[in-house]
């Protein structure tokens, strides 16, 4: 039996640029029909863009105002939620529907503490609850999510939990009225592995649990396997595919579904015996927080990686691996000179990385944002002009605008970006062509050490894939050498010759690629590649 119906939907949003005065409407969801039954967990996948989150915010209703149905009607155990004034639907809205949003530190209030935002739904639909019923259902609920210490957790503020930990909160406020559908819009993507495979089992153990009906919506195809019996493929507001999960996702009849399930380009390139980089015995530590020291009262600096060695060979992708906060970022800034203080030796072409960091040769980092890599109030021709002005500056050549013009719009097309780029600002582009201008942009130095920081954990799989194949692409057009950052795991298998694991600030595991994978020695190793296979 169906709990909602959407049949024959259709949404839309008025045009950035109107023409002539008149209001221009651009579709967003066309002539959508989907059915999610009672006990199923139904998946929704496709790139950035394609109306996913759009149709799950349409049955929750909460679209923003510019945005107007132009169609069709949506079915809620029987109700038309079209139909429903706002005072119904804000009864329903986490009573009966409950959603889970991506990042849980934009969705949870900073300022307040934990038990009054878990229990904000219950004071709302049920105000003759007694504060210590609403207390008890608060601890119940948070140990049902598998929190440990849920008196504890009550009294701490956002910030003060972990990333897991954080999502987990968000899971409890959604379920504490026991409503009859869960909408999670991508609650996984910025957890790590491990992480991220816990919150699945979770979800899973909720779902068998108590029957609740779940719309998972994902970009990650191995996510939606692992939770979803059934799953839809949406493209440019449109549903393409549907079916069994299995039948979808192992015989894809689509042709955007086939690229969907496309694997993961491979490295073709072989590194040579050159070492370019060495880490010897380096502990690096962070400055003590501001509020913890002051003129009169100096903190000790806190190590934060420990004994790390690493070599980095010529023309060779190493990747490091590990969960949030094991210190994987931590080496990239230090190789690229953005965290300063660290005890042992760091050699880079033969020489020390202090002396490195100050010429033009210094490697470069790719940014896992972005959104906040570029500058939003300058177009992407400024912010290139200004990359190369500072790069030539370095090597001291002098070239006139014209031809540095040339050489951006050269480095444009090298990356695959239309020349049109150049006079747009970053608010203009889609995520995909914004990591290939910061890609251009590192690429201006024409570096032979490229720092890679979880480059494509924010991109859809389709668009993710295209950066990964440029990666690999540039690569082996200039041998460049490549410290390849991630989380995920199934990607540095793929593109990776050598990898290295992280564990709480230490290195616990290292070597060939597929020799780790095949025969992980370290317990870390094991459970991280546990936790990606399915």
């Amino acid at each position: 039996m169906n709990l909602v119906e959407v049949n024959h939907l259709s949404v839309s949003f008025p045009d950035d640029d109107p023409y002539d005065g008149i209001e221009e409407r651009d579709t967003i969801i066309r002539d959508v029909s989907l059915s999610i039954q009672k006990g199923e967990v139904l998946g929704l996948v496709g790139e950035s863009g394609s109306g996913k989150s759009m149709s799950a915010l349409s049955i929750i209703r909460l679209l923003k105002q510019t945005a107007r149905i132009d169609g069709g009607e949506i079915l809620f155990d029987g109700k038309n939620l079209l139909s429903l004034s706002e005072k119904e639907l804000c009864d329903l809205r986490g009573l009966g529907i409950s959603m889970i949003f991506q990042e849980p530190m934009t969705s949870l209030d900073p300022v307040m503490k934990i038990e009054p935002q878990v229990a904000e739904a219950l004071r709302l639909h049920f105000p003759h609850m007694s504060e210590a019923e609403i207390h008890q259902r608060v601890i119940k609920v948070l140990q049902d999510v598998g929190l440990p210490d849920p008196q504890a957790i009550c009294m701490q503020y956002p910030h003060e939990l972990s990333g897991g930990m954080r999502q987990r909160v968000m899971i409890a406020s959604a379920l504490i009225t026991e409503p009859k559908l869960l909408i999670a819009d991508e609650p996984t993507t910025a957890l790590d592995v491990l992480i991220q495979a816990q919150i699945l089992d979770l979800l899973k153990e909720i779902h068998e649990k108590t029957g609740i009906s779940i719309l998972f919506i994902s970009h990650d195809l191995n996510v939606i396997r692992r939770l979803c019996s059934r799953v839809i493929v949406m493209y440019h507001g449109k549903i393409v595919e549907e079916g069994e999960t299995l039948r979808v996702l192992d015989h894809p009849r689509d042709e955007y579904t086939k690229t969907l399930v496309a694997h993961t380009p491979r490295v073709q390139t072989r590194p040579k015996d050159r070492v370019l980089l060495s880490m010897d015995k380096v502990t690096i530590y962070y400055p003590p927080r501001s509020f913890e020291s002051s003129l009169f009262k100096k903190m000790p600096l806190e190590p934060y990686v420990f004994d790390a060695s690493l070599t980095l060979r010529e023309n060779e992708i190493l990747g490091i691996v590990g969960g949030s906060g094991s210190g994987k970022s931590t080496i990239g800034k230090v190789l690229t000179g953005l965290l300063g203080t660290y005890d042992g030796n760091i050699q880079v072409f033969g020489s020390d990385l202090k002396e490195v960091l100050k010429t033009p040769e210094r490697p470069q980092m790719i940014f896992q944002d972005p959104g906040s890599a570029l500058n939003p109030s300058r177009t992407i021709g400024w912010t290139l002009m200004e990359t190369l002005r500072s790069g030539l500056k370095a090597r001291r050549k002098n070239e006139t605008e014209k031809e540095m013009k040339e050489q951006i719009l050269s480095m444009l097309r090298e990356v695959d970006l239309s020349e049109e780029i150049y006079d747009r600002y970053p608010r203009e582009l889609s995520g995909g062509q914004r990591q290939r201008v910061c890609i251009g942009q590192a690429l201006l130095y024409d570096p032979e050490i490229l720092i890679a920081d979880e480059p494509v954990s924010a991109l859809d799989v389709t668009v993710s894939s295209q950066v990964l194949r440029l990666l690999l692409s540039l690569q082996e057009k200039r041998g460049m050498s490549i410290i390849f950052i991630s989380h995920d795991m199934s990607i540095v298998r793929s593109i990776c010759h050598r990898l290295l694991v992280l564990e709480k600030g230490r290195i616990v595991e290292e070597g060939d690629t597929e020799t780790v994978f095949t025969h992980p020695q370290h317990p870390y190793t094991r459970q991280l590649i546990a936790a990606s296979m399915l």
